[in-house]
Parts: C-alpha cells; structure tokens; sequence
C-alpha cells in the first residue's frame, strides 16, 4: 500500500532479503534501509535484525559497481542512553552491548564501522546518515512507537499508554524533511565529509507531553501508566551543526 501510488515504469518492485538478494546487474548507487526499527519488532526478531543490517550491507556491497555510492540509514539509537545533549556524531555513545536493544544498536554501529573501512581501502563513496525518531504518513498500524501507538490506542480503546512518568523526550522529525536530508545528502556530489550526519529534528518533547496533545484531540480518552520499558532512553536529540554545514538550506 505504501508504494501503491508509484507508477513510474522506471521502478522495479523485488521482495527479498538483503543479506541473500542477488542479481547479475550492478549498481551505481544503492541505499540500505532494510532493517526493523522499532524496538517492537526488533526485540521479536533479534537475529534477523542484525543479519539485515550486518549481512545485508556485506551482500549489497557485493552488487555496486567500483567507485559507486552507497548509502546506509543507521540510527540514533547509536547513541545509546546518551550522557550528552544533543548527541554530535562526534559522540561515541553510551550502549549496553548486551541488552534488549542490543540487536539494533550494535548491528547498525558495526555496520557503520564495516562501511567505512570499506570506504577506506575500497575507496567506496559510502554515506551513513544516523535517523532519528520520524513520524508521518503511512506508518504502519501495528508500527509499536509513541507517535502511532497513541493515535491508534485513543482512536480505539481510549486508553493512551505511557511508560514511566513520560519525562523520557524525543526529538520527532516529520517523515518529508527526513527523506529530504538522506536524499540531499546522498545525491550531493563534492562533499568532503566523510563520516555518519545526524538527520532529525532537533526540538525536543516529552513522551508525556505528545500523549497529552494526542489526548486533548479525541474526547474521552485517557493516560494511563505502565512500569518504563526495558532501557527506555532519557532523551534523544540531534546536533545538527553538521548538517546545517553539509546540506545548505536543509531544515
């Protein structure tokens, strides 16, 4: 349903897996994308996870072209619980390595590292934009994220779930302006940065605080509060200064 408007004879629809699609055409430019990002549905499939990032990257990789570009959506969640904020890509995280959302965190930070040693002594263009947490159109029902879930919860039970206190923010770019930043920065020629860019949005909101907004809209529904979730992050906001600089006119 999401590509169903997409009529374009240029595109070529192919389910697969990443880490086990082949073709005898090589490419000029790929972008990995093909990973569970929410904590729902990569705590349900932890393995596949990181077989999608990790052994997705290693089989595409496979399929560009010498010299090509590739692109790989890597995520906040790099960043761990983060001990600074905004979190600049210069910040190496703070992440249990073998926790609930271990699978997600470290495939996608392993990933980044495999890519650019790959650009290293491959000489690849690789690019790695690190998405923070995107709402919009299109998401799906069963999608297990705040933005979603208390939509879809006031519209049917009237119940609006919150984990903790709600103290715990997010920084929620709209799912336009995300796609905007990836697609500039990966079509943009010349870049002399080399290593992963924040894209998000970087005005910060309580979890409580959207709960709220999503309550006042639908009369008669209400908050209710569950125990935190396992390693539930405190705050996740980008810096964007980098990418103010690498992407002139990007907001």
């Amino acid at each position: 349903d999401n590509i169903a408007h997409v009529a374009d004879p240029r595109f070529d629809l192919q389910i697969a897996d990443a880490e086990s699609f082949s073709s005898l055409q090589r490419f000029d430019e790929i972008i990995h994308l093909a990973s569970p990002a929410s904590p729902l549905w990569y705590m349900r499939e932890p393995v596949r996870t990181i077989k999608a990032n990790i052994g997705g990257a290693l089989n595409l990789l496979t399929l560009l072209k010498p010299g090509g570009r590739f692109c790989f959506a890597s995520t906040s969640e790099a960043y761990g619980d983060p001990l600074v904020s905004p979190q600049p890509e210069s910040y190496r995280g703070s992440v249990d390595c073998t926790g609930p959302r271990a699978s997600y965190d470290e495939s996608k930070r392993c990933t980044e590292a495999l890519l650019f040693e790959q650009q290293r002594v491959g000489g690849l263009d690789i690019r790695v934009v690190r998405i923070f947490n995107t709402y919009g159109p299109r998401t799906r029902i069963d999608d297990g994220r705040a933005v979603s879930n208390f939509a879809i919860q006031a519209l049917t039970t009237g119940v609006l779930t919150v984990y903790g206190d709600g103290s715990q923010s997010r920084s929620w770019g709209y799912v336009d302006d995300i796609v905007e930043g990836l697609e500039r920065y990966f079509w943009r020629d010349g870049i002399s940065h080399r290593g992963p860019l924040n894209i998000g949005n970087d005005h910060e909101v309580s979890v409580l605080r959207i709960a709220e907004f999503v309550r006042s809209l639908v009369p008669g529904s209400r908050i209710e509060h569950h125990p935190p979730a396992p390693q539930d992050p405190t705050n996740r906001c980008p810096d964007l200064t980098l990418a103010r600089h690498v992407l002139p006119g990007w907001e």
